[in-house]
């Protein structure tokens, strides 16, 4: 009998279900071996050599994965940092037992029979990146922490990523005190069934304003120019766990914490791939499926020609797992067991279904109306196909009357308003857990943790 060992009993389910009983799977509940905790373990003086234990609650983990007698030994965790790790523990504690690596960016069947198929070599680079990640994060919190604790309070911590973040917002915090309001004015045109706005003046006083409303009000309005121009608005890329996290924050105002929670329920119930990804690659399988039901559930028109490839945009993005997505996309939309993650699965199916379909076609009227020496313009903005958005509620636009270049307009009323520039937002846990992934701060597994942590040690509070 062959062994594979995995990080997760949910992996380890996963592989069971595609391999049968041709294989014993066992899951090594995430790392088996770290620092110690009760001091630094790592030598400053030898090459900042790192000392790892077993932990306590690791032993039995350990024991049994020892004590099990297979011809073949395979290490399947993720091809990660963390996974490659994993796996080099793993190996050192099976007393020289000769070890087998692969791995795979998505878990389907093809994926992981191909991998069986030709396995490797432990990836040492990829472990002592993890290593070297792992011993900051020791020296940071050991050597900075007892500074915290005569500066601020007793029992905080400093963490490499925590304290980051913390200074992000205590950065945003500054511009916002520093910032100084500057008034400036917008004048809108009111003609019959539609607006137009002031353009290319710059009016920063009321008496500026004032004295260009006394001079439109005898001027003549008559339209100048009108171009139309198609405009194409492609689908959003299939969730990461970052976009996922401000996506359920912006539309269902929840907390990463909370979003993260359910994921994992979904992801535990087989209905949706791994929630922790910074990947927007998807596999090749479920393209063909999702393109499949586009042309059958919409029709032909809505499925592009060539099914689409997202790139990653993070220049530090690991990309070890697929993006996230419903494992059957011919399912129902409400797949999970309460509302939230209802919710949660509706989200991410439509995500996904949406980003291999046609992009949506608007045609954009722009018309220009000069009076006097200044320039009035007005858009509108009519959806010609809705695409991928026949997915969403249908995206209003904003339609202009019939109009012909050379037409005398009747000027209604002329609406001044004043306004005053706004320094940056303070950050909502979307927009910073955007600005973590933008700076290559943080894993998808940390993002959740961080903005708890902050919080729950009141580095930060929440309004």
């Amino acid at each position: 009998m062959s062994l594979i060992i995995v990080e997760s009993p949910t992996k380890a389910k996963t592989l069971a279900r595609f391999l049968g009983g041709e294989y014993q799977i066992e899951a090594s509940m995430g790392h088996v071996r770290d620092l110690p905790e009760s001091k630094l373990g790592v030598d400053v003086e030898h090459d900042f050599a790192p000392e790892y234990v077993v932990a306590d609650k690791k032993k039995e983990t350990v024991k049994k994965l020892q004590e099990i007698k297979a011809d073949k030994i395979i290490l399947a965790t993720d091809p990660d940092r963390e996974g490659e790790a994993i796996s080099w523990h793993i190996a050192a504690l099976l007393d020289g037992k000769k070890v087998q690596r692969i791995t795979f960016h998505e878990i389907t069947e093809s994926a992981i029979k191909a991998a069986l198929a030709a396995p490797g070599t432990i990836n040492m680079q990829l472990v002592d990146a993890q290593q070297a990640r792992r011993i900051l994060d020791r020296l940071v919190g050991y050597k900075l922490s007892p500074l915290l604790w005569r500066k601020v309070r007793k029992g905080l911590s400093a963490g490499r990523v925590q304290s980051v973040a913390v200074r992000l917002i205590v950065e945003r915090e500054r511009e916002i005190l520093a910032f100084k309001p500057e008034e400036y004015w917008e004048l809108v045109a009111q003609f019959k069934d539609f607006e137009a706005k002031l353009t290319k003046t710059e009016i920063k006083t009321k008496e500026e304003i004032d004295a260009i409303v006394e001079s439109l009000k005898v001027a003549s309005y008559k339209v100048s120019n009108i171009e139309k121009k198609e405009i194409k608005r492609s689908p959003y890329p299939p969730f990461t766990t970052s976009t996922l996290q401000q996506a359920a924050s912006n539309l269902f105002g929840w907390s990463a914490k909370r979003t993260m929670q359910v994921a994992q329920n979904l992801y535990e119930q087989g209905l949706i791939t791994y929630h922790r990804t910074d990947s927007t690659n998807l596999a090749i399988e479920a393209v063909s499926r999702v393109r499949d039901y586009i042309s059958s559930e919409f029709g032909p028109k809505y499925l592009p020609a060539e099914p689409k490839f997202y790139k990653t945009k993070s220049k530090v993005a690991q990309e070890a797992h697929e993006a996230i997505r419903p494992t059957e996309v011919l399912g129902s939309r409400d797949q999970g067991s309460d509302r939230d993650q209802n919710r949660l699965y509706e989200l991410i199916w439509k995500r996904f279904v949406a980003c291999q379909t046609a992009e949506a076609v608007y045609e954009q009227t722009g018309v220009d109306i000069p009076a006097v020496q200044y320039l009035f313009r007005a858009y509108g903005n009519k959806q010609v196909f809705d695409g991928w958005q026949k997915l969403y509620e249908r995206e209003e636009g904003v339609e202009l009357p019939a109009l012909a270049v050379g037409d005398l307009l009747e000027l209604l009323k002329l609406i001044p308003s004043q306004h005053f520039t706004e320094p940056p937002p303070r950050f909502t846990e979307a927009s910073l857990i955007k600005a973590l992934e933008e700076y290559g701060i943080g894993r998808p597994s940390t993002y959740a943790p961080i903005i708890s942590t902050v919080q729950d040690r009141q580095y930060v509070e929440k309004v």
